[in-house]
């Protein structure tokens, strides 16, 4: 019965600020929400346990059918709720402010603003309040302080909720009923405070003003973009989630903003994704250079600098947001599972695995970043030749490869192919900056490589370039390889590959990873990302009409805020975390690839 009560993946969307962010249902319950960071521990978690988890309900007491979208080029999210009675509007918010405003009003560390408005007739609202802080290790108590509100203090830190109505308090919740009729607002304003004084949240007519301000930052961010092309909607929505998922203190981007959805319902494939992969900072630098957001994009490449820097030239897979080593994975054990899906887990194994492939993203995002015509300092410039010279030096060795498979390591198509990527790019790097001292070694090299692929990681029989180095299995990175410059898009290898994959791992529009064994429990979905680089590689080997109806069809796969997870199985279900960054940068790549913005 438990797990009926927690909505489909599918059925949520984000709201955030660039630190933190909560997932909202479609009927007005705030589910996930980590305070006061991304990787901090859950206060609403009603999303990984129907029952003891909790959350922050805001809905009609009696039927209804609801109606959610965002705010058109903005992170502020509409749910319309209809009633036999009336219709009422709940919208919700993190308050977010340019530096300039910042100095002029103060709002407390991190809020969430949720405004209840009547827009027809009338109806009767009911409201929820459990926070459950340690990812539901406890009961906070609350008090109250006159129209202050009700507060808490939660992980060292202040909670504070604020309304417009006086709410009921018990041990366990804060609640209360009210009804709306057209005309009139109610807000809840909910605050936590830490490390610093706190800022009490009023609501007031000074919560009008902070939608207002938060709706002109989103809108001044979106139209900065140079995307002009076809889905421009949705590719802003992509380039929006984003900025939501990166977190502005450090310029870090997380990978997902939820912990242990599961790729298979019921199992145990279900990982944290709070944190900073290599990978993603670098796809996200990438794509947010083409887009038009310079800023941005060189604000990445610096955290992914800084962030390797105590290790280089070896590069760790998996960082925090602050780019810090040392987030071992462990079990929470008392927490049920999305849909029963254990175990529930915090932190992330994959620091210690060690993957070649990131060495080409990472230095294709720093290329990219001189191209755009920013210097590369001293420091810079001795970390772009020191991964040089290691790739060179180690692209030979076996790795885990980007899919991160348990079990020993093996020789990864994909790894090599960005380990050429590196090589390549270094070489550009080093004759636009007239450094020249190894550069013949790494074009050297990169030929040997390419050697190597071409002889053991294709095989003729299959007429495909297979996941490993003499294997038989077939992988959906291959889709990659004219993506990054490898291979011709003329070459006939590719034309056949792209028909190999297509018949082994393509269900329609949708695209598996891979078929072997992993060794882990279930049968994951889709790979959302996968399909959008199948479109891109269609798109560059000349079947680009395919290519668009496949974009067109994919994008109708996104939920009815925008978003996509991880993964999507083969009936539709939403699998893994969300929303996806890599799935949001292969949706954007795909789009920028179209509609040739793909420079």
């Amino acid at each position: 019965m438990a797990l009926q009560t927690v909505p489909k993946i599918s059925d949520y969307a984000v709201i955030g600020d660039a630190r933190c962010a909560a997932l909202i249902s479609s009927t007005g319950s705030i589910d996930w929400l980590c305070l006061p960071r991304f990787d901090s521990p859950s206060v609403f978690n009603r999303l990984l346990d129907a029952l003891r988890g909790g959350y922050f309900s805001i809905r009609p007491t009696r039927g209804f059918a609801a109606d959610q979208r965002y705010i058109k080029d903005t992170n502020l999210l509409m749910t319309d709720f209809y009633t036999q009675s009336g219709l009422v509007r709940v919208t919700d918010f993190m308050p977010v402010l340019t530096e300039e405003e910042k100095r002029e009003i103060m709002i407390p560390f991190r809020s969430i603003v949720r405004i209840v408005e009547g827009i027809d007739g009338s109806a009767e609202m009911a409201v929820d309040c459990l926070p459950r802080p340690a990812d539901g290790q406890y009961i906070p108590i609350f008090k109250r302080r006159g129209r202050e509100g009700y507060f808490s203090n939660i992980d060292g830190g202040l909670f504070h909720l604020a309304s417009t109505i006086p709410l009921e308090m018990t041990r366990e919740r804060l609640s209360g009923k009210f009804t709306v009729r057209a005309g009139e607002r109610f807000i809840f304003w909910l605050a936590y405070s830490k490390d610093g004084p706190a800022v009490y949240p009023r609501p007031d007519d000074r919560v009008e003003e902070l939608k207002e301000r938060s709706i002109r930052y989103w809108r001044a961010w979106s139209h900065r973009s140079h995307y002009r092309g076809p889905h421009r909607d949705a590719v802003v929505r992509s380039a929006l989630t984003l900025k939501l998922l990166s977190f502005a203190p450090s310029n870090a981007i997380v990978a997902a903003a939820t912990s242990s959805l599961p790729e298979a319902i019921g199992f145990n494939r279900n990982w944290d994704y709070r944190y900073c992969w290599l990978r993603d900072a670098s796809y996200t630098a990438q794509l947010f250079f083409r887009l038009g957001y310079h800023e941005e994009a060189a604000g990445f490449v610096q955290w992914l600098m800084n962030a390797t820097r105590l290790t280089q030239p070896a590069l760790k897979v998996v960082y925090d947001i602050y780019g810090r080593l040392g987030i071992p994975q462990s079990e929470v054990n008392y927490l049920e599972g999305y849909w029963g899906s254990r175990p529930v887990h915090v932190g992330n194994n994959a620091q210690s695995q060690y993957q070649l492939d990131i060495y080409g993203e990472v230095m294709d995002a720093l290329w990219l970043y001189a191209d755009h015509g920013y210097p590369l300092d001293r420091e810079m410039r001795k970390s772009f030749c020191g991964m040089a010279d290691y790739v060179a030096d180690h692209w030979t060795y076996p790795d885990h490869g980007i899919w991160e498979i348990p079990g020993p390591r093996r020789h990864y198509v994909h790894s090599k192919v960005l380990c050429w990527t590196a090589l390549d790019r270094a070489s550009q790097l080093a004759r636009k900056l007239g450094m020249t001292g190894n550069l013949r070694r790494w074009e050297r090299v990169a030929l040997q490589i390419q050697e190597v692929i071409f002889n053991e990681g294709f095989n003729p029989s299959l007429g495909s370039f297979t996941q490993t180095l003499g294997g038989v299995a077939l992988d959906a990175t291959a889709f990659i390889f004219p993506l990054v410059g490898f291979i011709d898009p003329k070459d006939s290898r590719l034309a056949t590959t792209i028909a190999a994959l297509e018949k082994d791992l393509a269900s329609d529009d949708l695209v598996y990873r891979y078929r072997m064994d992993d060794g882990l429990q279930g049968n994951e979905g889709t790979f959302v990302a996968c399909a959008f680089w199948r479109v891109e590689a269609l798109c560059l080997a000349g079947r680009r009409a395919e290519a668009v109806a496949l974009f067109d069809r994919l994008s109708r796969r996104a939920n009815h805020a925008g978003l996509y997870s991880e993964e999507i199985r083969e009936d539709g279900l939403f699998l893994g975390n969300i929303p996806q960054a890599l799935s949001h940068l292969s949706h954007i790549g795909a789009a920028l690839r179209l509609s040739g913005y793909h420079l």
